[in-house]
């Protein structure tokens, strides 16, 4: 018995054959402005290439040789909207636009498209996309970068890359991307309910209803169905065609005519008018949803053949017989020429080499070191002119909100690449005033307060990244984060992997958070979980306990980012933002001079702090933990307890072989962990501890309860305090 791929196999030769082709029998003439019979020609033989890719996928697919079957069929009309726009106008893809990249790779004339495509089906460690990691559209000298199995989260950042171009050009920002280019992305039907794709959506209108630039075309292939779930009908163009500041386009995706020439105009809105456009275009779905999906459980068979009888070669077919470009029997010979030329590659892609090993998979994890122009640190001249105004403030030790603001600040001086984006972060300064007055030295192109979405937040780094910029963006509130901790694992901490390192997102994101907040906010703004930032392989979490170590590490950070474009996590601890005394009202202990990065002493990644000599017991710990350790360790030496104190201050990776090294020779050690007992840094730790020292010491954790942080004088009581540390190190000591 036939599948349903041998059945469109079968059907398409027969029915060209036989003159049997959907449509109206009409002979029309390629408009002046449309594409010419040598273009239309290149067309249709993308879209074949693109179908034969599918068959042969599956076909492999059966005999364990290809392991991806999601494929492009009933969408090759997108392969008229590559056509209609320039092969360095960046395209973050949906799934199904196997047909745009082969085509555009035959626009820019680049390698061999259907041998690329092919290696990347049977997972071959030659894939010059993602090295066998994944099969993914994309393309380095095709401004492709990949995505993986996208449902809408990769529109955020086409939505930042399309709003850094504009701010290169006002900037003199020479990015990687050209000044009048344009960004495209696709996605489905259905992703276009997806809350990331609403929330992108809604940011371009913001932006476009402002009349801000913003050459970026969105394009919804409608094929009527999410795996399972209908589309309404109508509802694509009801949601979306009257959106202000948002252009809308419709075209049918079956004819390479109407297609192309929406794309066209589409592409002269983007590249001409700099608004932002959405471009509709309607297509149907064959072979369900991926090799897997036996859509035979939610379609009747007269569905299913319905949709077939669309077939989008079908009508390219009869497009260039009307129009003499092609005899049915020449359509047929250049089908199955395609099929036997992919057939003969397959069978030479599957003898290619694979990854074999866990080192070779994880290769791409950590991006290759970025060629960064060095830069000077400012001149005392250029300082004392950026602090003119802060000249008292700076004659002063100071709390950490301050000297973050102040290093924040040299930063943007020293490199003009930087950018600044956020909730609030502009004129206000932010929540806690930590971006004051950066506003008003860099401009609100470079202090760029955004959306109460965190989504597009990140997105906006994300894509400004793409163009050479270095982003710093805040999230306002740790638990803000969870609102879009994808744009962070999904999109900046796994670009590197799936592109075998010739992508990367290379950010630093700053967050409030931590507890200790007392009196204010509750959970959402006295969050103490940090778990999720520990699950995502390649990324960097940092975080200081004071204002000292604040601005060395955050200058760290900013360097990772530029040289070795990296993504680092800046967790900043809420309540010790303005905290300047240590022991006693008005020591002033817990409050440092600023001290310029000219004169610095640089914390690099992996470097713990280290604090006293003792044997006799050592805790390790960090942030509000930290700070309140050293004060329990104030108390403990009075009772002529030798001890030591660790600071982490990077907590991933941790700095593994600096700790052992720290507490080799030591009794006992207590491990003090202000986030929650399950999931937080400290089991981290103990397995650390009690793996790698031949002598473990004995060893005890002080963690905060696995409770959600109270609301008022309770705001504590769930978390470690200076007394509870003393009393657990006592108890530890025996």
């Amino acid at each position: 018995m036939q599948n349903r791929a041998e059945i469109i196999d079968h059907n398409f030769v027969q029915r060209v054959l036989g003159g049997d082709l959907p449509g109206p029998v009409m002979r029309r003439e390629p408009q002046e402005s449309g594409p010419g019979s040598a273009l239309l020609l290149q067309l249709f033989e993308s879209q074949v290439m693109s179908r034969q890719l599918d068959l042969c996928s599956r076909r492999l697919q059966a005999r364990g040789e290809s392991f991806y079957t999601i494929g492009s069929a009933g969408h090759e009309g997108n392969a008229a909207i590559a056509a209609a726009f320039r092969p360095d106008d960046m395209a973050f893809l949906h799934y199904r636009d196997a047909a745009f990249l082969l085509q555009r790779a035959r626009q820019a004339g680049s390698g061999n498209p259907l041998w690329d495509m092919l290696l990347s089906f049977v997972a071959s460690s030659e894939d010059p996309i993602s090295g066998g990691r994944h099969k993914v559209l994309g393309s380095k000298p095709l401004f492709v970068p990949p995505q993986t199995s996208t449902i809408a989260s990769h529109l955020p950042k086409a939505l930042g890359t399309a709003v850094s171009i504009a701010l290169a050009q006002r900037l003199k920002h020479a990015g990687a991307l050209p000044a009048d280019g344009v960004v495209l992305c696709s996605f489905g039907d259905a992703s276009a309910n997806h809350s990331t794709a609403l929330g992108a959506i809604n940011s371009a209108s913001w932006t476009g209803y402002q009349k801000h630039p913003l050459p970026l075309v969105f394009i919804c292939e409608d094929n009527g169905i999410g795996i399972s779930t209908a589309t309404p009908d109508g509802w694509i163009a009801a949601s979306f065609s009257a959106r202000p500041g948002l252009h809308y386009l419709s075209c049918d995706g079956l004819d390479l005519l109407d297609t192309y020439r929406c794309a066209r105009q589409a592409e002269q809105l983007a590249r001409r008018h700099h608004r932002p456009v959405f471009l509709h275009m309607r297509c149907v779905r064959l072979l369900g949803h991926a090799g897997s999906d036996a859509q035979s459980a939610y379609l009747s068979a007269a569905q299913i053949e319905q949709a077939e009888a669309r077939d989008p070669l079908l009508h390219s077919a009869r497009l260039l017989i009307e129009l003499g470009i092609l005899r049915p029997d020449q359509v047929v010979a250049l089908y199955q020429n395609m099929a036997a030329e992919a057939n003969e590659m397959a069978e030479r892609a599957i003898r290619r080499p694979r990854l074999d090993s866990a080192a070779a998979v994880m290769a791409s994890i950590i991006p290759p070191p970025r060629t960064a122009v060095a830069v000077d640190p400012l001149a005392a001249s250029a300082l004392e002119t950026l602090f003119a105004r802060d000249k008292t403030l700076l004659a002063q030790p100071q709390p950490m909100a301050r000297l973050l603001n102040w290093a924040l600040a040299e930063l943007m001086a020293t490199h003009p690449e930087i950018l600044l984006m956020g909730e609030d972060i502009g004129p206000k300064g932010g929540v806690y005033n930590v971006t004051g007055k950066l506003c008003e030295r860099f401009g609100k192109h470079r202090v760029i307060n955004t959306l109460l979405d965190e989504q597009s937040i990140l997105g906006l780094a994300i894509g400004v990244a793409h163009n050479g910029f270095i982003p710093i963006p805040e999230i306002q509130f740790l638990a803000y984060v969870h609102n879009a901790e994808d744009q962070i694992r999904g999109e900046a901490a796994s670009l590197s992997f799936f592109s075998n390192g010739q992508y990367s997102n290379p950010m630093v994101i700053r967050i409030a958070g931590l507890g200790y907040q007392k009196g204010f906010g509750g959970h959402f703004h006295n969050d103490n979980s940090l778990a999720v930032f520990r699950d995502i392989p390649g990324l960097i979490l940092a975080c200081p306990s004071n204002g000292r170590d604040a601005v060395e590490m955050l200058r760290e950070a900013v360097r990772l980012a530029r040289e070795e474009a990296r993504v680092v996590v800046f967790i900043e601890p809420i309540a010790l933002y303005m905290a300047r005394d240590f022991l006693e009202v008005g020591d002033a202990r817990w409050s440092f001079s600023y001290v310029p990065a000219a004169r610095s002493t640089p914390i690099p990644l992996g470097h713990i702090g280290l604090e006293g000599e003792g044997r006799e017991l050592a805790i390790i710990s960090y942030g509000n933990g930290y700070y309140l350790s050293r004060q329990a360790a104030h108390d403990l030496a009075a009772q002529g307890i030798a001890l030591r104190l660790i600071d982490l201050r990077w907590l991933v990776p941790l700095p593994a072989d600096a700790i052992l090294d720290a507490v080799r020779d030591c009794e006992t050690v207590l491990i003090v962990d202000e986030c929650r007992s399950s999931g937080s840094t400290s089991e981290a730790l103990v397995t650390l501890l009690v793996e790698r020292l031949k002598n473990p010491p004995r060893l005890k954790r002080l963690c905060a309860q696995d409770s959600f942080i109270a609301l008022g004088p309770a705001a504590t009581a769930t978390l470690p305090s200076r007394a509870a540390i003393r009393e657990a190190a006592l108890a530890l000591l025996g």
